[in-house]
């Protein structure tokens, strides 16, 4: 049995699992990102939250074949150094080396989104193809592209940004600076926003009396659920914005497999099935006899672990 390591870093936290060659996660270790600092202190504690996960599996780092970051922002995984990422406030920052100086072992580092779908791609909801797309609907859009196996991130390492792709013209500004995109109408974010819509042009609608204390992704689903006629119209223009941003992910990539991951898809057949009876109809291939699979993402916040700790047999 080989082992690996990966490491999910996050504006928040900082997990590190052991993973064996049969894709399971046998240790977990996790400490606070603690921003902001330096990008060397970082990685130190990168470094250290590895070497625990490695204690915690009983394991020696000298047993571990290698050590996989997956970070946000554009990262070169050729050099293993973060371009840019305003989530850490790094800018060219040597990551592989800063870690590899610590632990003595060969250190890949990748986009967070990019690792994450090929977690699913070597033991999730993607296995068995030979392209694939992952989508994430969190707090923005996040993609993930595999062709041929490898990960697709373009010649500047900035690629799959498949969020901030417009399908509405002169829509709602982005984060980005464009307006209209995907992200915009498609994350967690633009649904928790066109149900706040939703309410005040419908005082009467029971999305009031259930929010709670505040507005979540799940309101519009539950009260679509108990009968809201408004609810409803979230639920169903959600949907519709999701099934064309997939739509034309589709038509360009044409992988046997897209999967969805993200806190929206534990709506699970609510969404997904007027999901897939959408695109089948949009998609330009529907009168093909081979068309994409649209699934649930399996392995939910373990895929960053999995895909990073495989990322050097993906070179």
């Amino acid at each position: 049995m080989k082992y690996y390591i990966g490491i999910d870093l996050g504006g928040t936290n900082i997990a590190a699992g052991v993973v064996d060659s049969e894709f399971r996660i046998i240790s977990k270790a996790s400490t606070p990102t603690n921003r902001p600092r330096s990008c060397e202190e970082i990685c130190k504690d990168m470094a250290l939250t590895a070497k625990k996960a490695a204690e915690e599996a009983g394991l020696k780092l000298a047993d571990i074949q290698s050590v996989g970051v997956g970070s946000p922002g554009t990262v070169n995984s050729d050099t293993g150094v973060i371009e840019y990422s305003n989530n850490l406030d790094f800018y060219n920052e040597p990551v592989a080396k800063y870690v590899k100086d610590i632990l003595g072992l060969p250190v890949y580092v990748e986009n967070d989104a990019n690792a994450a779908a090929y977690g699913e791609f070597v033991a999730g909801a993607a296995r068995g193809a030979k392209n694939a797309v992952c989508i994430t609907l969190g707090t923005g859009v996040g993609g993930g592209i595999i062709i041929d196996g490898k990960i697709y991130s373009g010649f500047n390492y900035a690629g799959a940004e498949i969020g901030h792709t417009v399908i509405e013209a002169d829509g709602v500004e982005c984060t980005c600076g464009r307006h209209g995109c995907f992200e915009v109408y498609s994350s967690a974010t633009g649904l928790i926003r066109m149900t706040k819509e939703a309410m005040d042009m419908h005082p009467e609608s029971k999305m009031h009396e259930m929010m709670g204390d505040h507005v979540s992704g799940r309101l519009a689903f539950n009260a679509m659920r108990a009968g809201d006629a408004a609810a409803k119209g979230v639920v169903d223009k959600y949907i519709k914005y999701l099934a064309i941003g997939i739509t034309n992910t589709i038509n360009i990539f044409q992988p046997e497999i897209l999967c969805i991951g993200g806190g929206v898809c534990n709506e699970g057949e609510a969404l997904m099935a007027p999901l897939r009876e959408l695109v089948k109809n949009e998609v330009y291939s529907k009168r093909s006899e081979r068309n994409t699979k649209i699934v649930r993402a399996e392995l939910g916040n373990e895929a960053g672990i999995i895909g990073a700790a495989f990322l050097g047999i993906s070179k």
